[in-house]
């Protein structure tokens, strides 16, 4: 009988709630006694809560707490996970192979009628995304596990294609994906203060012996956003945009990764969102997009803004028409 299905065996009988000793366990399976302490080993090292004790009436018993807890999982909760699994390895999730190897366990488990509804079910989820850099993958591993051993790690990092890359040590809080991107956020000993710095943009990071305490109810999400996102619940400096336009314009509008979480108000028609004074200098470039959909009601700041960008393409345009006549 393969380890597997002896580790399944001897979790099934210790799941009754019965102490029963390794030889018992032997017996009962036909098995060597051997076997049976490799078996318990590893489904300690797994994390089940195997509990052995010494004495006359001793021998091997599950705590009481995980023994009612469900082992298996029912199609829905089969379906959510495979789902899960394809959203995370289309995303460059960083532990992917172990992702793989836990979703091949799942599947060992299933009768072929679950087996076939499974592969229906993931014929019908698909994640549209650039294939995953296994270059970037084994950095995120390791900036993952610096994080959770709460060790710095020394961080090669490029800003641009041809800019020079600088090294620097980095105490990492977490990694975040956001918009197609992978991020770290922690604390850079060269400026001193909380940094994110893109993944793809990391030439090399490498532990070191130095360990560091991350800051109580942190958030790297919350940071990256508030460093990415002008106006933001952080930025105090904020002002009112109010739009109105074609209900489908305006929802897509609402939808959009920077207009969505500024929005301060919506109605039928019209929303208001509070962004940056700083953010004129870009923001005129994604409401263009929407053409006349869209009608800006304030600041008058920004529909000025948006008189000068939109000159400023009509002549480059028109400019690139003439030099091709």
């Amino acid at each position: 009988m393969p380890k597997v299905d002896n580790m399944l065996s001897i979790l099934w009988l210790l799941k009754s709630g019965k102490r029963m000793t390794a030889q018992q366990l032997a017996d009962e399976l036909e098995i060597h006694v051997r076997t049976v302490y490799r078996c318990i080993d590893s489904l300690c090292a797994s994390g089940v809560p195997i509990i052995a004790e010494a004495g006359h009436n001793g021998g091997y018993r599950i705590m009481e707490h995980f023994s009612k807890a469900p082992l298996f999982f029912n199609l829905n909760e089969q379906k959510a996970l495979m789902h899960a699994s394809i959203f995370a390895r289309e995303t460059g999730y960083p532990f992917t192979e172990d992702l793989n190897r836990a979703m091949k366990k799942l599947r060992q488990y299933t009768n072929e009628e679950q087996q076939e509804r499974m592969d229906q079910h993931a014929e019908g989820v698909a994640v549209i995304h650039p294939p995953p850099d296994e270059r970037q993958t084994s950095l995120l591993q390791t900036l993952e596990e610096a994080m959770s051993r709460r060790v710095s790690v020394d961080l090669t990092y490029a800003k641009g294609r041809d800019t020079e890359s600088v090294t620097r040590r980095l105490d990492p809080y977490g990694i975040v994906y956001w918009k197609g991107s992978w991020y770290t956020v922690g604390f850079c000993h060269l400026r001193q203060a909380l940094r994110s710095f893109r993944a793809d943009r990391i030439v090399a990071a490498e532990q070191t012996g130095q360990g560091f305490e991350r800051p109580a109810e942190f958030s790297a999400k919350d940071f990256l956003l508030s460093s990415l996102l002008t106006g933001t619940k952080v930025d105090q400096s904020l002002m009112k945009v109010r739009i109105q336009g074609h209900e489908q314009a305006l929802s897509e509008l609402c939808k959009h990764w920077l207009f969505a979480h500024t929005l301060a108000q919506r109605t039928a028609g019209e929303a208001v969102f509070e962004l940056s004074a700083d953010s004129l200098t870009y923001v005129p470039y994604f409401l263009l997009s929407y053409g006349k959909a869209l009608r800006i009601l304030e600041p008058t700041i920004l529909i000025r803004r948006m008189v000068e960008v939109a000159q400023g393409m009509a002549t480059h345009y028109q400019e690139m028409l003439e030099s091709n006549e």
